[in-house]
């Protein structure tokens, strides 16, 4: 018999807890213990109303929500608790109303046209000033109220209190859109494709090609709402540039000396590469897809060998180095990802040892490309491929055949858990943390199984291009099931996460990145939420996958809801902003190998979605430094952004980095800060963005300015000695 000191609820009640919109879920004490604990009820009438709840319900297999609140107007009533039961109710209606009111057309539409930041600056890859722009918010804003009256309504609550939160609301579920993706481009540059009333035939040279693929990337763009990627380009176009040397060898054999005929055709193709090159970029950079956005496009490369492709991907890196136009400004896309494979281009011996070289400059001069460390990509992910969009990585599949498929393949959509505000929930008990925990992971099961069911109700007619001309890698009929697609873990739906900093701050203090106890916690949550995702798979068929959440704006958005719940905790919600994901505490200063080695384990568990990035001065004087850092990276982590001080001031010359103010960043040499006379590239989260163009929510502005070197510029020239001696010393271990 329990007694009511010793009652736990938790244990006593078996019965499911229904909802007010019909879900069931289990019964969860905390969230009692909260309420009561919010109206400072005395600990011993807290125990008493416990035990009445037991007695109320131990027998019932359903306890409506309904009844657990007319269960706390009575205990209030009996003991004349009237103050109490008075916010208890407030508490209750103005959430009802807050509830209605946020899935309501007019309070979304009103809040876009008062210009709140939150919503204007939410993407920082839109120009929130330009038509096309100002009507994707638009239809957005409509499309909020509406998805939020779709969902189930547990999960709409859910991301409305901030437990969660829906990515991309503003088009799914109202539309059954899907996420990232990686385009088939061999596939339809080789077979052709259709766009509106066009049939495109096959390139006949790498002009046509570069051209097609531009086409291909603005209407993919406009189909879906997430990044696609360009999975090995160089190996791709690289047959299509052979053609134009052969074209261009048949014309040599009419008009040039025979000794001469190769030199000339190698010549003439060496400048269609580069022409095709520059007007790739130029293309990406130019255009906008129907969501009033430049296509959040990746474009990797690195693996070719063959004489085509090394000079597609020289050419790629010294046209991002000129840069664009007659400023030579940071091109933002599409974001450049190079591969480094041991035995083909890592060390001088390494044959294509002379595009790596090229590939560092470009990194220190224009930040991308960003590096993917082929050997350790394959460990983390089961094979090599190039991330969807920023981050997004895919598991390896085999088809029926047996033979493994990337390119085809995309991602159905993300949902992220708050972590910072379970952890602020349990109050350094985490035995609390982890019950909180799993009734979160259930409310991001239900919401992602929604998301699965709302993508299988598209039709190919909706999206030709992705479902019926090869972009995901079939080509259905019109009348065919897209699930097809989907299912047996061909794609993926992705539950995110943000903030495990903040989680080891509230239960190890803000210094606890060298507590191995602290990193081992934070790396269970990981390894937890990864466990769940494999649950998932198994009972369903569908592949659930862990994400490291790029978080642009909701490193804002998750902190507000936060402090208007706990108010300013030190270190955690004071700062305004929450760490992405798995991330070093920004503001900290370790050097790259100790920020790599403590982020370096996450990514194992979170293989659907990663990033690492360190933070430098200038580089351009001393590009041995970086490449020091890539290389000991290449056997620790498998996805590497390097951060350093490209910004320039076309008033007084100035070329380093910015200051970061209230009105944004601002030459330190002259106080310009007019987007038209300078050029100010910083990294938002796994894409970089210009924030005097294009500004970012408050909270992504504040987590940016506070970033620290993990390489001060004293130690850039000591950084080469210092990896010698660090590889010297571990060869004697």
């Amino acid at each position: 018999m329990a007694t009511a000191n010793s009652v736990n609820l938790n244990q006593l009640l078996k019965g499911k807890i229904v909802k007010r919109g019909g879900d069931y879920t289990n019964f969860y004490q905390y969230k009692i213990d909260f309420v009561l604990n919010r109206l400072n009820v005395p600990s011993d009438l807290q125990t008493e109303f416990k035990w009445q709840l037991f007695k109320n319900f131990q027998n019932k297999k359903l306890i409506p929500t309904t009844k657990i609140r007319t269960a706390f107007h009575q205990f209030f009533k009996a003991h004349h608790l009237t103050n109490d039961a008075k916010a208890y109710e407030q508490h209750f209606q103005d959430e009802q109303a807050s509830f209605k009111k946020s899935a309501s057309v007019p309070y979304r539409i009103a809040k876009l046209f008062n210009h709140d930041p939150r919503v204007v600056h939410e993407n920082a890859n839109k120009n929130s000033k330009v038509f096309n722009t100002q009507r994707d918010l638009q239809a957005g804003a409509a499309c909020r109220a509406i998805g939020l009256q779709m969902l189930p309504d547990i999960v709409a609550k859910a991301h409305l209190r901030g437990d969660i939160h829906w990515h991309d609301l503003d088009y799914s579920p109202a539309m059954p859109e899907t996420n990232c993706s990686l385009i088939d481009f061999k596939n339809m540059l080789n077979h052709g494709f259709k766009i509106g009333n066009a049939q495109v035939e096959p390139p006949k040279s790498i002009n046509v090609a570069v051209a097609q693929v531009a086409q291909i990337i603005a209407n993919v763009a406009s189909l879906q709402y997430g990044g696609l990627s360009f999975n090995r380009a160089d190996q791709v176009l690289a047959p299509f540039a052979k053609l134009n040397y052969q074209k261009h060898l048949k014309r040599a054999q009419k008009w040039v000396p025979k000794d001469k005929q190769h030199d000339y055709a190698k010549s003439e193709t060496k400048k269609d590469i580069y022409d095709a090159m520059q007007s790739l970029e130029y293309e990406i950079n130019t255009l906008y897809s129907s969501q009033g956005q430049t296509p959040f496009t990746t474009v990797n490369f690195g693996l070719g060998t063959n004489w085509f492709e090394k000079e597609i991907q020289k050419d790629m890196l010294k046209i991002r180095i000129k840069g664009l136009g007659k400023e030579h400004r940071t091109a933002i896309f599409p974001k450049l990802t190079f591969t480094i494979k041991r035995g083909l281009n890592l060390n001088p011996s390494d044959p294509n040892y002379d595009v790596k070289q090229l590939a560092i400059k470009c990194s220190a001069h224009r930040m991308y490309p960003d590096i993917l460390m082929y050997d350790k990509i394959k460990e983390i992910t089961g094979d090599f491929k190039t991330p969807m969009g920023c981050r997004s990585f895919l598991p390896k599949w085999v088809n029926k055949d047996g033979k493994a498929i990337n390119d085809g393949r995309l991602n159905l959509g993300v949902v992220t858990v708050n972590l910072p505000r379970i952890a602020l929930l349990a109050h350094g008990n985490q035995k609390l943390f982890w019950q909180i925990f799993d009734e979160r992971m259930g409310t991001c099961h239900r919401a992602l199984a929604y998301r699965i069911e709302r993508t299988k109700q598209a039709k190919p007619e909706m999206a030709p291009l992705l479902y019926e001309y090869g972009a995901f890698g079939k080509r259905l009929k019109p009348n065919d099931s897209v699930d097809q697609l989907f299912n047996h873990e061909r794609a993926t739906v992705s539950l995110g996460y943000i903030g495990l900093y903040e989680v080891g701050t509230t239960f190890y203090g803000p210094n606890w990145e060298h507590n191995p106890k602290a990193h081992a916690f934070t790396v269970s949550i990981v390894k937890r939420m990864n466990e769940f995702c494999q649950k998932w798979c198994k009972e369903s068929g569908y592949h659930y996958s862990l994400y490291s959440t790029p978080a642009e704006s909701l490193t804002d958005t998750f902190c507000q809801d936060d402090i208007k719940k706990f108010g300013k905790v030190k270190d955690i919600t004071d700062k305004e902003y929450y760490t992405n994901s798995f991330h070093y505490d920004v503001r900290k200063k370790p050097s790259p190998f100790q920020k790599l080695e403590f982020e370096e384990a996450y990514p194992h568990y979170a293989s659907a979605g990663f990033i690492h990035y360190c933070e430098y001065p200038n580089l351009k004087q001393n590009p041995k430094a970086l490449e020091a850092v890539w290389d000991w990276a290449y056997d620790h982590v498998g996805y590497l952004g390097t951060n350093t001080s490209i910004d320039q001031c076309f008033k007084c010359g100035f070329k380093g980095e910015f200051k970061a103010t209230k009105l944004g960043f601002v030459c330190p040499q002259c106080g310009n800060h007019d987007p038209k006379y300078c050029d100010v590239v910083k990294r938002v989260c796994g894409y970089l963005g210009n924030p005097q163009a294009r500004p970012m929510v408050h909270g992504r502005h504040l987590e940016i300015a506070s970033r620290k070197k993990n390489m001060s510029t004293g130690m850039i020239s000591n950084v080469a000695n210092f990896e010698r001696k660090r590889q010297s010393d571990t060869q004697r271990v």
